[in-house]
């Protein structure tokens, strides 16, 4: 079987992740990564196994023999990166988020579009096998109606510079709190009706903790909370009219439990095993590439720029704004 020659433009902590992923894919070649440091480069590639390392990012692109990029750098770089690699012909992985924003996302689908190169967002859990699973139960009425959900994400990461940096589109929103939002729109749908939402600030200006909710055209209700500052329990919990179902993790669903109007669990779902939960998503581009696509039909170009907006919009509403973006 012919292996794909993937590429990863950034060397940092979750192109390692990626990199360790694919290593272990029988159909993945780790073919070649990029770095703004031909060291930090040469490094990486020694310690995955690629075959080829580049100071730059014009000269991995400009690698004929490279067939996938995966974005792997901060979300103020994804839009020029990606540029770059639609412009020499480069199909591209974009890690979340996306862009810093909508403006830019839509101007990327539409020169990808134009252009005829494959592109997709790397909204990982978008692609797991356990989403369909959640899905499926919801849909055999597992809990009835459902009728709310909540969904939370926090992780002990002030610290980390980039997340402080409002030139790199740091803060919790576009790294954090993409996560429930996407799980609500995963489980509920995009028929929103009305948003609240309120956050708290850095002393750089970027959001810290977000609270966030969703009210819907058929009066669903979805309650979020992302957090940079503490650590959460992870889990998505969606309620209904003969029960509820905990979702542990939301960040890479580990397992689903229902529960009954009697508060006992009645059912237990385990997630399948799994290298690192990224190999669907790769899995998912190889499909959508060997079928002449130029999206994976997981998470649609339309979906990816509905997202932004509403990010965009939640951004507005706490006058928080990017450097870039005056």
């Amino acid at each position: 079987m012919k292996k794909l020659k993937m590429a990863i433009l950034g060397a940092g902590g979750i192109a390692s992740t990626m990199a360790g992923t694919i290593s272990r894919m029988e159909q993945v070649e780790c073919y070649a990564v990029g770095s703004r440091s031909l060291e930090k480069a040469q490094a990486f590639a020694q310690k995955f196994g690629f075959q080829k390392a580049y100071g730059s990012y014009e000269e991995l692109v400009r690698d004929e023999e490279v067939e996938l990029v995966y974005i792997a750098t901060p979300h103020s770089e994804h839009y020029e990166n990606a540029r770059l690699c639609i412009r020499h012909k480069k199909p591209v992985l974009c890690e979340k988020a996306f862009t810093a924003n909508a403006k830019q996302a839509k101007e990327l689908l539409d020169y990808a579009k134009k252009e005829k190169v494959f592109i997709t967002e790397a909204m990982w859990v978008r692609y797991l096998p356990m989403l369909q699973t959640i899905r499926a139960e919801l849909a055999d009425g597992a809990i009835g109606t459902p009728t709310m959900l909540t969904a939370n994400l926090g992780y002990l990461i002030s610290e980390v510079p980039r997340l402080q940096r409002p030139d790199l589109a740091g803060g919790a929103l576009l790294d954090v709190g993409v996560y429930p939002i996407n799980f609500a729109r995963m489980i509920f749908g995009d028929r929103i009706v009305k948003i609240s939402s309120a956050c708290t600030y850095t002393d750089s200006g970027v959001d810290e903790q977000d609270s966030i909710t969703l009210i819907y055209e058929d009066g669903k209700v979805a309650q979020l909370a992302a957090s940079m500052l503490g650590l959460s329990d992870r889990r998505g919990t969606i309620y209904g009219t003969k029960g509820f179902m905990v979702i542990e993790n939301i960040n890479n669903f580990e397992s689903l439990t229902v529960y009954d109007t009697g508060y006992r669990p009645v059912k237990t779902i385990e997630r399948p095993e799994q290298i690192s939960g990224y190999e669907y998503e790769v899995e998912a581009c190889i499909r959508a590439l060997s079928e002449g696509k130029l999206e994976c039909e997981e998470m649609p170009h339309e979906e990816t720029l509905r997202v932004m907006e509403l990010m965009d919009g939640l951004r507005e509403e706490w006058g928080v704004r990017f450097p870039f973006e005056e």
